[in-house]
């Protein structure tokens, strides 16, 4: 069965009126997933031991400083803290770590992750891009400090590059890194000439316009050096932002293209034993999300049985 991690701490998370990264996105993930089958789970609050995987102390200080008594404080141009935000952030890392555990030490072979804030674009000590934590690398580094994994796949298929999880792992030699993305746009990172420290760092950026049959050919080379790498567990930045409805964004992907990639993920990590934990990142046209977020959970789902 795919396990689901989520929390109605997600509402309480707000931005200003009019801000795309709103609390009805969670609503329209958790609404699209509501009549399937899942093991569904509380996302439990990251310790600081494992936000400290990735964020210093001081960083950790900062963002509980900032938490306002009311309204929105303002972190970057578009990254908002409301009085609620604390627990929802924590939970959206402790929710990715959490789905690490539970699939490796379960029967269970694939977990989504649907909390709020995303977590892609946060870098060690910088808020950004409505991300306040690095879920995905926070998990991925969990896997390989604490649980003793040697290989962990990071896989990142937003429309916005992933810079928060490439900064974060371009030390370390056993998580290879892969993302597709538009290019131009913000935040300006994710040349194909970026390969991390250890050369494990995949950037594929795509054409503004380009369609999801330009994605799927892309991920076929990327795929491909993943296979090789053999990963013991894959971890998906789930962002549905790539998706032609979406407003922050010029791509054309389709519903069906997130369950065709979704699948192909899939296949290669069958083929080397990995588990699968995916994490929602962005997606922002509520229509879209919710119908993305279903054929992906769904993807899952046939993996799961």
């Amino acid at each position: 069965m795919t396990l689901l991690f989520a929390d109605p701490s997600a509402l309480s998370h707000a931005s200003p009126p009019g801000h795309p990264e709103q609390v009805a996105r969670y609503d329209a993930v958790i609404e699209a997933l509501a009549d399937l089958d899942l093991d569904r789970r509380e996302a439990p609050l990251a310790t600081d031991a494992s936000l400290l995987l990735c964020h210093p102390q001081r960083y950790l200080d900062r963002i509980a400083s900032a938490v306002p008594d009311a309204g929105c404080a303002m972190l970057d141009a578009d990254t908002y803290l409301s009085p609620g935000s604390l627990e929802p952030a924590r939970r959206a890392a402790g929710g990715a770590v959490a789905a690490v555990d539970a699939v490796l030490d379960g029967s269970d072979d694939t977990a989504f992750v649907a909390m709020r804030p995303p977590g892609h674009h946060a870098e060690a000590e910088t808020p950004m891009g409505f991300c306040i934590f690095g879920n995905a690398a926070i998990a991925a580094k969990h896997a390989l400090h604490k649980r003793g994994l040697s290989r962990v796949a990071v896989l990142d298929f937003d429309v916005h590059h992933g810079n928060g999880t490439q900064a974060l792992l371009w030390d370390e030699p056993g998580v290879i890194f892969a993302s597709s993305h538009q290019m131009p746009l913000w935040p300006g990172t994710g040349a194909a000439q970026e390969t991390g420290a250890h050369g494990q760092i995949i950037n594929a950026p795509l054409p503004p316009g380009s369609d999801g049959s330009t994605a799927r050919a892309a991920w076929d080379e990327i795929l491909g050096r993943v296979a090789a790498f053999g990963p013991e567990l894959v971890i998906i930045s789930a962002g549905f932002d790539a998706h032609t409805d979406d407003p922050l964004a010029g791509l054309n992907w389709q519903t069906q293209d997130f369950a065709a990639l979704t699948g192909a993920i899939l296949y290669r990590a069958r083929n080397s034993d990995a588990k699968v934990v995916s994490c929602l990142e962005g997606g922002y046209n509520l229509a879209a999300l919710g119908a993305s977020v279903r054929a992906h959970v769904d993807t899952l789902m046939r993996r799961a049985g």
